[in-house]
């Protein structure tokens, strides 16, 4: 019986593959060297000339001299991606905030507005909001500039397929179709994809943060809730349905306390800011503000505070320690206001890890705070925007 043989990838399918792997390279490194290219990618120097040429001339990337080497010879020419004229619009939907950002090519922060949000606000109330802040922002783009999407990160959970916010216990919305509401008050056609907050932030952290070379990283996110953004094998970890990561509702105390889920006991109504604000004896207070509120109050002797940052940061140690266990990651990275938990109680959270972690899976983690600080969300959500263009860069 004959078997039928598959054919291997064609030249142009090749090419496409070769001028994808260029712009990323050039979209997470910055400017790069033809040489260094040549060597990174593994392409022939006239090969690497080939590519940037039809890059260049689609207005993606440039090239130029670079600055003085010290080295004699002809300098290799330098490809550059073209931060000011391509562009996508990265929003963030947190509980107290909506932010919005142009994010160039290349990682760039280029505008940014940032407004309240009311915690009772709805999706079709955000949408006009933000978008307002997009056309506001887009006065001032250059007119040769093009957009390439845009990308938006939601504390909640986001069907992968299309976007639909499924729940979001702690801005209140479900079924919320924040995607499509967005394209209908921008009235741009671009493609508008949808993702976890925490999620996007690990994504962003992997490709130009903390946790660049690190391949299994776990990034715990907290605004009211917990979630957590997973890279595992230098991929993210989503699940079936896009799911993953709602490291927050894992049961920790049977019987426990209420959580926004309608569940009792799970982790984040012990390191979240409901459960944290009720330890320190202000159950009635809410927002980040009040947290920074304890933590200072612990630092300057209060005893109730101290005791519920101590008993906080136990609970993050123990929480952490199942994650190390499981996922066995080189970094965890602890953002939103679990960064602030763990700058303020990080040798609870250390003991309580190396009580509970599996001695071999603590041998090589280390602990960090984002290095792309709060920006992390909206890069991650820019990175969502490029995904396509990075996939086929000429089309």
């Amino acid at each position: 019986m004959a078997v039928a043989m598959r054919a291997g990838p064609s030249q142009d399918e090749i090419r496409r593959q070769n001028l994808g792997a260029l712009l990323r390279y050039v979209h997470v490194h910055g400017a790069t060297s033809r040489a260094e290219l040549t060597t990174a990618l593994g392409l022939n120097r006239s090969t690497i000339g080939a590519l940037t040429a039809d890059l260049a001339g689609a207005g993606l990337v440039s090239e130029g001299t670079p600055k003085e080497t010290g080295r004699a010879g002809r300098p290799s020419l330098v490809v550059r991606p073209e931060s000011g004229r391509v562009y996508a619009y990265a929003y963030s939907v947190e509980v107290d905030r909506l932010r919005a950002a142009r994010v160039g090519l290349g990682g760039e922060v280029l505008d940014r507005r940032e407004l309240d949000r009311p915690r009772n606000l709805v999706a079709g109330e955000a949408a006009p909001l933000l978008a307002g802040a997009v056309k506001e922002m887009h006065q001032t783009v250059p007119p040769e500039s093009f957009c390439v999407g845009a990308g938006v990160a939601v504390c909640g959970m986001v069907r992968r397929d299309d976007g639909l916010v499924r729940l979001s216990p702690t801005t209140g919305w479900v079924d919320e179709p924040i995607g499509a509401a967005l394209a209908d008050e921008l009235g741009i056609d671009v493609p508008i994809t949808v993702g976890n907050v925490a999620d996007v932030a690990a994504f962003a952290e992997h490709a130009r943060g903390a946790a660049t070379g690190c391949d299994n990283v776990i990034y715990l996110y907290g605004d009211v809730g917990v979630g957590a953004g997973i890279i595992a094998g230098g991929r993210r970890l989503t699940g079936h349905g896009g799911y993953g990561g709602e490291v927050g509702h894992m049961v920790v105390v049977r019987d426990g306390a209420r959580c926004d889920c309608g569940r009792r006991g799970c982790w984040e109504t012990e390191i979240g800011e409901y459960g944290l604000l009720r330890a320190a004896g202000h159950a009635e207070a809410r927002g980040r503000d009040a947290l920074l509120g304890v933590f200072d109050a612990a630092d300057r002797g209060d005893a109730r505070a101290q005791s519920a940052v101590r008993q906080a940061g136990d609970w993050l140690g123990f929480g952490v320690a199942n994650l190390v266990n499981i996922f066995n990651p080189e970094m965890v990275i602890f953002g939103g206001t679990m960064r602030d938990l763990y700058l303020a109680a990080a040798a609870q959270v250390r003991s309580r890890l190396n009580r509970n972690g599996l001695p071999a899976c603590l041998e090589h983690v280390r602990l960090r705070t984002p290095e792309l600080g709060d920006d992390a969300a909206l890069i991650g959500a820019a990175e969502l925007a490029f995904e396509r263009l990075l996939a086929d860069p000429l089309n």
